[in-house]
This record gives structure tokens, C-alpha cells and sequence, in this order.
């Protein structure tokens, strides 16, 4: 291993030992990271100690356990990150490297980088992965392999705290690295998260059969994997972005709309207008075989 900007010597501090956390932390252990977490259910400590995902841990934040991290991953709710500045951040020593997992950033980003001042510098990011299943015992790195991960800097940001957090990428093993503004990435997410997950939970919402689970086929459980929701976080992002999901959800309602007419009125070439565009859109995201 010969990382520039992030050598072995480096101490991790996850705060918040949940799924995103633990898979961070198996990641970061297996190069050979001294990795400690906070998280405030002892289960997911003890877990996270017995199978070797962690090298300390506690349920408690300590200043001893905080001025000893070099870079502090945060993997909490929006609101939790913020109520955790407000209590402790006189804890972090100002060489530390601050960075977070958070699904929405312009509401985020700019309270924390004043929050902290000229205490330490955050340098937001947001790994593009996860599972249906949440906690540290269903954590696995593989999640991140093939994954997308983005930088989320402002014009606070220095451009080394850039390059760590985009080798920190590296080292977590995803596939590509991209960098965008608060502002881009909330607008982004909108309409290839959020909205999608909004669609998978409305869908699942039209009809309340019990009996359709005997007769479905692999295109609706493909399309409502995702409606298997974590609804106290997810209705947090919804609602911190909100202007950029309402804007996503229009757009979506006149397509959904126009495919709907057309239907009505029988224009079978109009659908099959739609249909080819959606084909051949949807070969961009077809993930390489190799």
C-alpha cells in the first residue's frame, strides 16, 4: 500500500456504527487502519469488537477518543451530526480531517463548516451504496466495490482535504470518484435517489393485496427493492431537500402523465417513442462486466 495523503499510520474515529459506519470500518481495518468508533447502542460496539471490524470502541464520546482520531468519519442522521458539533466539537484537535456519509448536503454542509470554524476543516462526501438492511452486523465492504462515490466541497475547502477525501475513495475500493458542489449533488440526488425511492414507496402504496406476492414476477420485486425503507431517515432527506425533490417529482409526474394519455387515447407509437428512449438512456448506467 502506498497512499499519498492518507499513509497507514493514519487513526480513524467513526461516529455512528450502523451499517454505512461498519462497512467503512471493515474497509478501512482490512488495509490495515487503526479504526475506533462511538455509537450509542452497545450491541453494535461489542458486535463490531468480537469480529475484529473495530480496534476500540465505546458508547460514550470522550475528548481522549476524539483528539486521538487524525480523520473523523461521521455516520449519523443530518440532525444528529449537527447536535454532535454543538456538544462536543471543542473536542477535535485542529489538525483533524472531518467527513461524513450524509445523503444531503447544502442544508448540511455550510451549518457545519461554521459550526467548526477555524477548529478543523470538513470535507463532505457521499458513498453511492448501501443495503435494504441497516446495522453493523449486516456491514460488508463489498458494498462499495463497483459503487460511486462523490466529493462534496465548498469554497472552504482546502485542495489537499479534496485529494484525501477522494484517496479515502480509493481506498474503499470504489469504482469512480467525482466531485461536485453541495448545490449539484442535492440536485442530482433528488432525481437518482430520492425520487426513486419515493416512486418504489408509492408504488408499493397502490394496492394493498396480500395476495400479489404469489404471483409476482422479478421486474416488481427489481423496481420495489428499495420500498424496503429506513422511513426515520429517509423522510429526513426527503424534507431537507425538498425544493430539489419537489422538482424531480414534477418532472416525473408529466412523463408518468403523458404515458398515461397515451395509453388512454391508444398512440401506440408515442409509447413506443417513450420506450426508446428509455432503452437506450438506461445503457448508460449498465455497470461494466469486467
Amino acid at each position: 500500500m502506498n497512499y499519498e495523503k492518507i499513509p497507514e499510520s493514519t487513526r480513524f474515529l467513526i461516529i455512528g456504527l450502523g451499517l454505512m459506519g461498519g462497512s467503512y470500518a471493515r474497509a478501512l481495518k482490512k488495509q490495515g487502519y487503526t479504526v475506533e468508533a462511538i455509537d450509542k447502542n452497545i450491541d453494535a460496539i461489542e458486535y463490531a469488537l468480537d469480529k475484529d471490524i473495530i480496534d476500540v470502541g465505546s458508547t460514550v464520546t470522550t475528548e481522549e477518543a476524539v483528539k486521538r482520531a487524525d480523520i473523523i468519519v461521521f455516520a449519523l442522521y443530518p440532525h444528529v451530526f449537527l447536535e454532535w458539533l454543538e456538544k462536543y466539537r471543542d473536542f477535535i484537535r485542529k489538525d483533524t480531517l472531518i467527513t461524513d456519509v450524509t445523503g444531503v448536503k447544502t442544508v448540511i454542509v455550510h451549518d457545519v463548516q461554521e459550526k467548526l470554524g477555524n477548529k478543523a476543516e470538513f470535507i463532505a462526501a457521499h458513498p453511492m451504496a448501501g443495503r435494504e438492511v441497516g446495522g453493523v452486523h449486516n456491514s460488508n465492504e463489498a458494498i462499495f466495490k463497483g459503487a460511486n462515490y462523490i466529493v462534496v466541497p465548498t469554497e472552504k475547502n482546502t485542495e489537499h482535504a479534496i485529494e484525501v477525501c477522494c484517496e479515502l475513495g480509493e481506498i474503499l475500493d470504489f469504482r469512480k470518484i467525482s466531485v461536485l458542489s453541495p448545490e449539484e449533488h442535492d440536485t442530482m440526488i433528488a432525481f437518482l435517489s430520492q425520487l426513486t425511492h419515493a416512486i418504489a414507496v408509492a408504488l408499493m402504496c397502490t394496492n394493498g393485496d396480500p395476495k400479489l406476492c404469489d404471483y409476482t414476477g422479478d421486474s416488481f420485486r427489481d423496481l420495489t427493492r428499495i420500498a424496503n425503507i429506513n422511513d426515520v431517515m429517509w423522510s429526513e432527506l426527503f424534507l431537507l431537500n425538498k425544493d430539489a425533490l419537489l422538482e424531480q417529482t414534477d418532472a416525473f409526474i408529466e412523463q408518468i402523465t403523458k404515458m398515461r394519455d397515451m395509453i388512454a387515447s391508444g398512440d401506440r407509437e408515442g409509447i413506443r417513442d417513450m420506450m426508446k428512449t428509455s432503452t437506450e438512456r438506461r445503457k448508460r448506467f449498465n455497470k461494466p462486466t469486467s
